[in-house]
């Protein structure tokens, strides 16, 4: 789960094991595996690094790849 900031401010948890999709134009819109879409104050790059936080934290380091090292 990350929580992502809406344009109105508006704090918002979601599951980021369910976004299928991230595009900047040049707000963040994303788009979950339901069809469901936000539009996020935080960058493309902000947003995945929540993503792999949380995983590292749920999952165990060991498991998540470091997309720097092995890209």
């Amino acid at each position: 789960m990350i929580e992502i900031t809406k344009l109105n401010g508006q704090k918002v948890t979601i599951n980021s094991e369910l976004i299928e999709s991230m595009e900047e134009t040049p707000d963040t819109t994303i788009t979950l595996t339901n069809g469901d879409k936000f539009i996020a104050r935080e960058s493309i790059e902000e947003l995945t690094s929540k993503a792999l936080s949380y995983k590292r934290e749920f999952y165990g380091f060991h498991m998540i790849y470091d997309s720097e090292r092995f890209g």
